[in-house]
């Protein structure tokens, strides 16, 4: 399997992650890749007692991991009935096994499931950690509203090169156009006595290279560029975002133990009401690489022939 075109989309049984495997199968569908679908059990680390009961049909907890598993290729089956398909089944904690599978994927994919509304916070500690650590580009889906809309891509002063990257990359697939944005914060109960010129031209000459850049990357791509003031980043990214079909966001991060994902990434996937990326290039040291293969005898593979070689 080529490495570099593989989506990876993890499921668990839930609405949510039967979002996320439906949307990750047309991703594939649209990057000319194949979808790798990954269903973690943790049956085999509390008990050994992981067979079916006699005379009754499909019962037991691997069979039951297999179902789940089953069901979450029928969902990618339904969402694009030719992609090749691979499906594994590891044991163990789903985040391990994800963060080493996403080493040099195109993308992973992850559904959203948290508190329910609490405090608005909506996404699960799996799919937060898995944001923070994972090491490619992580897609945290939620629901998915506005199919047909842009894709938004918000960039710092910096100009977020991997994540207008990863834009250009979303906008192109999908055929439509893509809007960068560029917020600058004032802080609370800050009052201007004149315009910041300096300030102001500095925030639009981010804009304006990073529209150049886009423009190169993804010539097809209707681009856009806004300015945006708020005493907010987050709130203003979110608010600008109300008809994207995906936001897409950068981190400064460096995993859980190491700063997370960075302040606004965090903020926007708790409060966004749909699909978002997070822009990761993290390269997986080889000994992690290694223990990655020889973990590979505890997963089960099935290939699913398709349209790709």
């Amino acid at each position: 399997m080529n490495d570099s075109k593989t989506v990876v989309a993890g499921y668990d049984g839930s609405v949510e992650a039967a979002q996320a495997v439906r949307w990750a199968a047309t991703q594939a569908c649209r990057r000319n890749a194949r979808l790798l679908l990954v269903h973690c059990s943790l049956w085999p680390l509390v008990t050994t007692d992981l067979g079916p009961v006699p005379g009754v049909a499909d019962s037991g907890l691997e069979r039951s991991a297999q179902i789940t598993l089953e069901e979450g290729l029928a969902h990618a089956r339904h969402a694009e009935p030719d992609l090749n398909i691979q499906t594994e089944l590891p044991y163990g904690w789903p985040t391990a096994h994800l963060v080493k599978l996403s080493a040099g994927k195109e993308l992973l994919v992850v559904g959203s499931r948290g508190l329910g509304g609490f405090m608005g916070l909506l996404v699960g500690s799996v799919s937060l950690e898995l944001a923070a650590t994972a090491a490619c580009p992580v897609a945290v889906i939620r629901s998915n509203d506005h199919p047909e809309g842009p894709v938004i891509v918000a960039v710092d002063e910096s100009g977020s090169p991997t994540a207008l990257e990863d834009a250009c990359t979303m906008a192109a697939s999908a055929q439509t156009s893509l809007t960068i944005i560029h917020v600058q914060h004032t802080p609370a109960g800050y009052r201007q006595v004149r315009e910041p010129l300096d300030a102001h031209s500095a925030a639009q000459e981010v804009l304006q290279t990073a529209l150049k850049t886009a423009r190169s990357l993804a010539p097809a791509v209707s681009v856009q560029r806004k300015l945006l003031t708020d005493t907010s980043i987050p709130r203003a990214i979110i608010r600008a975002s109300g008809s994207a079909q995906i936001i897409v966001v950068g981190t400064k991060g460096h995993g859980v133990v190491r700063g997370t994902i960075g302040s606004t990434a965090h903020a926007v996937l708790h409060h966004s009401h749909g699909p978002v990326l997070v822009s990761r290039r993290t390269t997986m040291p080889h000994s992690t690489q290694e223990q990655h293969n020889s973990d590979s005898s505890t997963a089960k593979t099935v290939t699913s022939p398709g349209d790709l070689p």
